[in-house]
């Protein structure tokens, strides 16, 4: 038997935390493509570089750079595959890149085995063992020296086992239907990379610019060419005011669509559990959602319309200080940066919207870039000086794909903040 308690309580976040849904953008007049790719690119600088591919990272990782300095830059790369046709006897595909990604000739995109499932935790209660989850997630939202009105919203994981779901708790959806995904369950046929079979990191000097090739035996080749690269690296520091926010700063990214940061700490014992506490930059009430992911151009607009994202021209957000009150003197701050996106089709879309349209294949390039900021942990605050003439040190390179989630409440939170699945 799952241990239900426990499930409801994290389910009910996860699912705040739900990826986009797919949906077939991209086409007109009904018509599907046989095959959809996706190829998202990030930059990871400072202690994020350190951390897992993804947007992952943690204090550990933050930890490890005690003494190291933070002016370090790592890039990562995510591709997926998606076909409607079944493969031409055993799966196989390759995307094949230009030299300058330092990759090899090509990267292999692994099909998993049909029947694989992630584990369930079956593992039965044991005697004396707590029935129902243990502790707080105290939710703040803003920038400003300051919290606003109605702040912290507290959510108490054994009350919400319970179905006691706090007032206007997801009142924040986001509602993206045109960022479609590619996955194994919307496709007959599914390949990505990296994979068990392929890992290797991806270089700190890598280019993306020239020509790509996809070839399979279950769509029909993929080629384009990009003229878009890599985004610069965030650069961007924490500076402790005297009441106790902090005042977070950037440099700002030439293609940049718009910027999301996101904070969490470990305040005071509460029960038998430590609290956590969440902060957001978005000027509403927002938990969770796809905002650790590649967002496009056209929902990033709409998100900074919404208060959710902040504007491309915005370089400085203040963490309030209630917020470093009840979350303790270490605060783990991440900084995102939307970036542009590059859409491919064949055949191409045709200018008359109402002019038929087939594609056989259609993809998708993305980029952003992040970094991670530790306020309060000295030496640690900061991720690069801006304005350095110097080029950035290549870091050891991220381990590819998201860790896998522990358990407990910090879990729950790292999985609602897309750090982990």
């Amino acid at each position: 038997m799952l241990k239900r308690p426990s499930v409801i309580a994290g389910v009910s976040l996860v699912v705040l935390a739900a990826g986009l849904a797919g949906s077939p953008a991209l086409t007109q007049e009904g018509s599907a493509p046989v095959a959809r790719y996706t190829m998202d690119a990030g930059t990871t600088s400072g202690m994020m570089a350190m951390g897992a591919g993804g947007g992952g990272g943690g204090i550990g990782a933050a930890l490890g750079l005690l003494g190291g300095g933070g002016n370090q830059v790592a890039h990562e790369l995510v591709l997926r595959l998606g076909s409607s046709r079944a493969p031409e006897g055993a799966p196989k595909a390759d995307h094949f890149l230009p030299a300058g990604a330092r990759l090899g000739t090509s990267v292999p995109l692994e099909t998993p085995q049909r029947g694989q499932s992630a584990p369930r935790d079956d593992t039965p209660a044991q005697p004396g063992q707590a029935q129902l989850p243990q502790g707080r997630l105290l939710l703040f939202w803003g920038c400003g020296e300051h919290a606003g009105p109605g702040q912290p919203v507290v959510i108490d994981f054994s009350r919400l086992a319970r179905g006691e779901v706090p007032p206007g708790l997801y009142a924040q959806s986001l509602n993206l239907p045109d960022d479609w995904n590619v996955s194994a369950g919307n496709s007959k046929t599914f390949g990505d990379w990296p994979n068990g079979r392929d890992a290797k990191p991806v270089p700190a000097d890598a280019s993306l610019f020239g020509a790509h090739r996809v070839v399979s035996t279950y769509a029909p080749e993929i080629a384009f060419t990009l003229a878009d690269d890599f985004m610069p690296p965030l650069q961007a520091s924490g500076r402790e005011l005297p009441s106790g926010a902090v005042a977070l700063s950037w440099g700002a990214l030439p293609k940049a669509t718009g910027y999301y940061a996101w904070g969490i700490g470990a305040g005071a014992d509460s029960g038998n559990s430590r609290d956590m506490v969440w902060w957001t930059s978005s000027s509403t009430q927002q938990f969770g959602g796809p905002m650790s992911d590649w967002i496009s151009p056209s929902t990033a607009a709409r998100l900074v319309q919404a208060g959710t994202v902040m504007a491309p021209s915005q370089t400085s957000c203040t963490v309030p200080a209630e917020v470093r009150a009840a979350g303790g003197p270490m605060l783990m701050t991440q900084l995102y940066a939307y970036g542009s996106q590059a859409d491919f089709a064949y055949p191409p879309r045709p200018a008359n919207a109402r002019t038929p349209w087939k594609p056989e294949w259609i993809a998708r390039v993305r980029f952003r870039a992040n970094t991670m900021i530790m306020a309060g942990m000295p030496g640690l605050s900061d991720t690069g000086q801006r304005g350095e003439s110097s080029a950035p040190s290549a870091a050891p390179p991220p381990p590819q794909g998201k860790p896998k989630c522990g358990r407990g409440l910090r879990a729950i939170a790292e999985r609602a903040a897309g750090l982990c699945e």
